[in-house]
């Protein structure tokens, strides 16, 4: 899809990937409404980005990414302000850090956050870009959604549904119009990474240990881009990180050498 002259709804755009990608979406010619739960923190850079792109490019509607009302209220503003909705990145995410000792308030933020947002965003979405012709929608999953997040089950679960339901978008809706891309990074310089995955939490640092001994920490614009040539190229998984589509293929091959692995390298930061 080219993006020029279309409108975009970025979810989690106060800041890190969300907000590279209106950027970077604004930089190629498309009009953007950006949401965050974070009032000021939105306000303020959507102010910011108004101010490069110029008025009437920019909207902006704050609120939980999750909540039905918030999700129809982004696409009625978008509509009114800006035009017809053709491109949805569900961004938003939380990272929880616990293992086994996870409440279910934390269980059940995670999953509304990181995978149930994204159903209800897409069941919006899905049918008006069926009646128009197309749309776009871009998963903002992770790594960790395809290779498992050490020290976090709750972000590796939720993060593994939020690919397989790009996936089945893909599967259901690809041949009729409807693009779908599923970001899986590793490290990016984000406040989640910076935050240490809630330090506080058990297992927080170490698993923000386990992505940063991984591989590089990305710049938020570097991964912004990829998502664009993603969207230009309109293919499905956008691995910002090459090493994790070598890490992939190992876990296919021999799942349990990959497990014991991953083992290995538990107690090596559990040392540290």
């Amino acid at each position: 899809m080219e993006v020029r002259d279309k409108v975009a709804i970025v979810t989690g755009a106060a800041g890190g990937i969300g907000e590279a990608l209106t950027h970077r979406f604004l930089e190629a010619g498309a009009r953007v409404l950006v949401s965050d739960i974070d009032v000021d923190k939105l306000h303020a850079t959507a102010g910011r980005l108004e101010q490069v792109a110029g008025a009437g490019t920019v909207a902006a509607v704050a609120g939980d990414a999750a909540d039905p009302g918030t999700i129809a209220e982004m696409v009625a503003v978008a509509e009114r302000e800006l035009g017809p909705v053709d491109i949805f990145v569900a961004n938003a995410g939380v990272g929880e850090a616990a293992g086994l000792a996870a409440d279910e308030d934390q269980w059940r933020l995670g999953l509304e956050v990181n995978l149930l947002a994204h159903v209800r965003a897409a069941r919006v979405m899905v049918p008006g870009w069926l009646e128009r012709g197309g749309g776009y929608f871009v998963s903002t999953a992770s790594a960790a959604g395809l290779l498992t997040q050490i020290g976090s089950a709750v972000y590796s679960v939720t993060k593994h549904g939020a690919v397989g339901f790009a996936e089945w978008l893909a599967v259901t809706y690809g041949d009729k119009g409807i693009g779908v891309s599923c970001l899986c990074p590793m490290g990016v310089d984000t406040d989640l990474l910076n935050g240490g995955l809630q330090e506080d939490a058990p297992g927080g640092g170490r698993a923000a240990r386990a992505v940063t001994g991984a591989g590089a920490v990305l710049d938020p614009r570097t991964v912004a881009e990829d998502v664009l040539v993603a969207i230009s190229e309109e293919r499905f998984l956008i691995l910002p990180h090459p090493e994790v589509r070598e890490f992939a293929r190992r876990k296919s091959e021999d799942p349990d050498r990959w497990i014991r692995g991953m083992q290995r390298y538990a107690r090596t930061l559990a040392e540290h």
